[in-house]
């Protein structure tokens, strides 16, 4: 059932006036605004744990620590995967994820899923399934006429199972094919996991799966993803993904919905971009190497104005907005520190650095045009103890040591809300059959979206040891968009960072 919530205050209003925007536009973008659940204060144990997540998303090593809570029973439990490809989870208790409620079936049945661009699979929670929570909302496949089984299973299926392996945990069922809907865009066929089996704890409250919004080539159901299928239909009228994710504040806004309190999350649009939250021309970036996760080539990190060496690894970075932190090479993270005055070594939490707290971080991220800056808040973490005048840094060592060579087709760096909270970010494809080479585009903040209003100036792209900066590209903002459907989103705490 779609939620919406109004309030008086500032905030509802403005997202109001982002989401009913009026024109005579036909095949419109989907505006939806995203809320989120406030969650419990974080420690540096937290976010060590949930980096370990990410490491085993991207088929990095993770920590000791990590090893002997998650390792063999999950894995014998439920088999390996098959693929090399990680794939990303939701964890109510753990990090902030975005969820939407969409229709599956005929008539339609309303389940709350993850949109999350690190994945590419869709699944859902069946009536069948044993091992979920009572609370978990799940799909009833027998009071659907247009529910279809698929004949045949993927490599990775056992005892006429498909199991998809997550770096903490594991979901299993069958395939199927349904008909799906979101905002009024309407996929017919489309295929899915319908899940009858799960590690426990990894959903929660109204969520029942996840939507990814990846590419096919991670897809463990080897299916098109639910927004590839409404571009190769022509449904979007312009092949893209839109977030603006607002940064949570003491004073935020809340609601209440179902005794559990939500704040303003941002706006997630579907086929365009939303020109009421962002500034001047979005800057697109062809995407490097085959379609899968979607990959940049950093060119670029500053830290108090000094250009840090990126080292000798892949700069290859995947923007994975179901990632709150950014995790980069040994190398690079080491040079990033050393940097800072004051920095050291988090003891006993791997991969991770403090720096003073009354220290105020000057950071910029380059992907070959311009410096985009971060907020030194959001690069601050926290103090690592009560007490303590060290706080965590925003950028963690992703690889342990690891190295991840040049084309390699594997990310080194995961690039997640720590930066993209900062700009406004488009995901543009391309049509199945389509020869075009899919973007990522960037854009300075509006004011209405928390931002200065004003365009940055450009990198120094001689200071990095990146040597592929890609096609870059602007794109003049769209206008007159009208609002084809509403589904207010939530934000639920994801398993990943």
């Amino acid at each position: 059932m779609t939620r919406i919530s109004l309030s008086l205050s500032a905030f509802s209003l403005v997202q109001l006036l982002l989401t009913f925007t009026i024109s005579g536009v036909t095949a419109d973008p989907l505006h939806i605004p995203v809320h989120r659940k406030r969650s419990a204060p974080r420690d540096v144990h937290y976010y060590a744990a949930a980096a370990d997540r990410v490491r085993a998303k991207y088929g990095f090593p993770t920590s000791d620590s990590s090893k002997k809570r998650n390792g063999a029973s999950i894995s014998a439990r439920f088999g390996k995967r098959a693929s090399s490809a990680g794939i990303s989870i939701t964890n109510q208790d753990d990090d902030a994820s975005y969820f939407a409620t969409l229709s599956i079936g005929t008539p339609g049945q309303s389940m709350s899923v993850v949109l999350d661009t690190g994945s590419s699979d869709l699944w859902v929670t069946g009536s069948g399934c044993q091992s979920c929570n009572t609370q978990t909302p799940t799909f009833d496949s027998s009071k659907s006429s247009s529910f279809k089984s698929s004949s045949s299973s993927s490599s990775s299926s056992k005892g006429g199972q498909t199991t998809i392996q997550y770096g903490s945990g594991a979901v299993a069922g069958a395939l199927a094919q349904e008909t799906v809907e979101l905002g009024g865009f309407t996929v017919q066929g489309q295929t899915f996991l319908l899940a009858d089996e799960l590690t426990s704890g990894l959903l929660d409250g109204p969520v029942s799966g996840i939507m990814g919004l990846g590419f096919e080539a991670i897809a463990s159901t080897d299916s098109t993803p639910f927004w590839q299928a409404l571009v190769n239909a022509g449904d979007l009228s312009s092949p893209e993904m839109s977030f603006w994710l607002a940064r949570e504040s003491s004073s935020s806004s809340t609601t209440t919905v179902d005794g559990d309190t939500e704040v303003p999350g941002g706006v997630f649009t579907l086929g365009g971009s939303n020109t009421s939250l962002f500034s001047g021309n979005v800057e697109f970036l062809d995407t490097q190497g085959t379609p899968s996760f979607w990959l940049l080539n950093m060119n670029a990190l500053t830290v108090q104005s000094e250009s840090v060496s990126l080292g000798s690894s892949s700069q290859l970075s995947a923007i994975d907005t179901g990632t709150t932190l950014i995790g980069g090479p040994t190398d690079a993270v080491q040079n990033f520190y050393s940097s800072i005055e004051g920095s050291s070594t988090v003891e006993g939490q791997q991969g991770f650095f403090s720096f003073p707290c009354s220290t105020s971080l000057n950071t910029t991220i380059s992907f070959g045009g311009t410096a985009w800056p971060i907020s030194s808040a959001d690069m601050n973490l926290g103090p690592i103890s009560k007490d303590s005048s060290d706080c965590l840094g925003g950028i963690f060592d992703l690889s342990l040591g690891s190295n991840i060579p040049e084309n390699s087709g594997n990310p080194a760096w995961v690039v997640g809300d720590v930066f993209l909270k900062n700009v406004y970010t488009v995901l543009r494809g391309t049509a199945s059959s389509s020869s075009d080479t899919p973007a990522i585009g960037f854009a300075q903040l509006s004011t209405s979206a928390g931002g200065s209003g004003t365009t940055t100036g450009n990198a120094d792209s001689g200071s990095s040891s990146s040597s592929s900066n890609g096609s870059l590209r602007s794109f003049k903002r769209m206008s007159g968009m009208v609002l084809n459907g509403f589904i207010l989103l939530g934000v639920v705490p994801s398993l990943f960072l």
